[in-house]
């Protein structure tokens, strides 16, 4: 079963590498849709994929890449539809 989930990522995220890292793993789990920094320090990214892609990049956007100092992810169920993944401008 598809699902989509807007996630905003908050703690040291930014300056990391996070959104390049989590379109690599995003595209390694088959999952779609976008990352992008946002203007008070949070990484916002919305997912979509069979349940288990989308709950294991929501696991790995926990710990995010190895610079990364994630506090805490807040989920939320998104709607959209997708056909890759990719980085956004910041908002």
């Amino acid at each position: 079963m598809r699902q989509t989930r807007h996630l905003q990522i908050h703690g040291r995220v930014q300056g990391v590498w996070f959104r390049d890292s989590m379109c690599r793993e995003a595209e390694r789990l088959g999952v779609t849709g976008w990352v992008r920094n946002r203007g008070d320090g949070t990484v916002e990214a919305v997912v979509q994929g069979e349940a288990a892609a989308v709950q294991a990049i929501i696991d790995w956007a926990h710990r995010g890449p190895p610079k990364a100092e994630v506090l805490r992810v807040e989920i939320d169920e998104a709607g959209g539809e997708f056909s890759g993944f990719e980085q956004r401008p910041s908002a």
